[in-house]
């Protein structure tokens, strides 16, 4: 892996994974909304990095200039050709109308609030059993030995695989997503993922079951069987998107309360106030960023865009932005107005919100009762992944 250059001016060489990013990207935000609210980079082939609500929200409803046939916030060197490519990557969160507007409606009765509701259930079992095991002890890695340990699972249950393998499941998927610049780490990855699953898709032809690979694997769309490859990248997008968020962003939680006991303290008094407070974790830690493609030559925003350039939908940034939000660097647990985009915004919003939003539910609502007090570890190193997805992979905790 080659070394990074450090940043000297954000505005015009930023670097979504320089160290200080990933540790504190709030203050350039504030900085670049002021100064150069669409600041760009050679870096990595060049992109442009939004900064504004306004920005991300006209970009992400903007599908004919912005297109979503490539969402990776770290692109893959143009030199390198891949064992196997995919021809619409990961639908639909990677691909446009037609083709997104089918492959989401077949994603959609999977995360319906029927089916989160069953999945509660089973989450909550989950959290309980996972406290259990380190309760006794007085300390915990909230990230490892709790967030990480839920999504995963629960995105198991949905694909019908064993979710014995969840820590397989995760090395891959941190592979892909949080060590974007080691290029043999992201290929390790990606072909675990996908020769998993492509044994799972030609076990499932034989032996349907009631998930959502066999779902895939014996549908239709227009009357025509749905091909090998939006099968392959309808369930790696779900292995994909909905471990390592949703655990970021249980991580970000867990991680707020340690450090602002008070807010610990008053969800526990006035547990009524969950929603709310899930609400603005989300906007106060969205751990998302996405990327589009310019599709045309354009000046957008005094900006000269070129067919080809990467503009990062950079939805954490927007959540932060005061020209929408009140004291947007605060955590009001009971915020009131929070119409926040930290699932996105636009026809790509995210299809499995509704499950992301139960599992944070319940996780936080199960580790309270369980350990209403709790703080960080005192000295103890304290880890944050960036890039496409930030979020603590450390948070060393201890409690009575």
């Amino acid at each position: 892996m080659a070394e990074r250059t450090p940043v000297k001016d954000w505005e015009t060489d930023f670097d979504v994974m320089d160290s200080r990013y990933i540790a504190d990207p709030f203050t350039i935000w504030d900085q670049l909304r002021q100064t150069c609210p669409v600041a760009h980079t050679d870096r990595r082939q060049g992109a442009w990095l939004l900064t504004t609500y306004d920005d991300v929200t006209e970009a992400a409803h903007d599908v004919a200039t912005f297109s979503s046939i490539e969402v990776g916030v770290i692109g893959a060197d143009p030199d390198e050709v891949p064992d196997r490519v995919l021809e619409y990557g990961l639908p639909p969160i990677s691909a446009d109308a037609p083709v997104h507007t089918w492959t989401r409606r077949l994603l959609l009765p999977w995360f319906s609030h029927r089916r989160v509701d069953e999945y509660e259930v089973i989450t909550r079992d989950l959290c309980r059993r996972l406290i259990q095991g380190f309760v006794e002890k007085g300390h915990a890695d909230a990230a490892a030995d709790y967030a990480q340990q839920i999504p995963v699972r629960i995105v198991a249950q949905i694909l019908g695989v064993p979710g014995d393998q969840a820590d397989v499941f995760t090395g891959w998927v941190r592979d892909v997503l949080e060590f974007a610049d080691d290029r043999e780490r992201v290929k390790h990855g990606a072909e675990g993922i996908f020769n998993y699953l492509t044994e799972e898709v030609q076990r499932r032809r034989e032996d349907p079951r009631d998930d959502l690979i066999s779902q895939l694997v014996h549908g239709e769309h227009d009357g025509v069987p749905i091909g090998e490859d939006i099968v392959l990248g309808m369930a790696a997008l779900v292995m994909i998107a909905g471990i390592d968020t949703t655990w970021s962003g249980i991580g970000s939680s867990l991680w707020h309360l340690a450090t602002h006991p008070e807010d610990a303290a008053r969800l526990v008094a006035e547990p009524e106030l969950i929603d709310s407070a899930i609400e603005e974790f989300l906007r106060a830690y969205s751990p998302v960023t996405m990327a589009r493609v310019v599709t045309q030559d354009v000046e957008w925003k005094g900006c000269p865009m070129h067919q080809g350039d990467k503009v990062l939908m950079n939805f954490p940034a927007a959540n932060r932005d005061p020209a929408h939000f009140d004291r947007p660097d605060e955590v009001i647990i009971d915020r009131a107005i929070n119409r926040h985009v930290a699932f996105g915004s636009g026809i790509h919003r995210c299809a499995g919100s509704n499950l992301a939003r139960m599992e944070m539910k319940v996780a936080i609502e199960e580790w309270l009762a369980q350990i209403p007090t709790f703080s960080l570890v005192e000295g103890a190193e304290l880890t944050w992944a960036g890039g496409q997805v930030r979020g603590p992979r450390v948070l060393p905790v201890q409690f009575p």
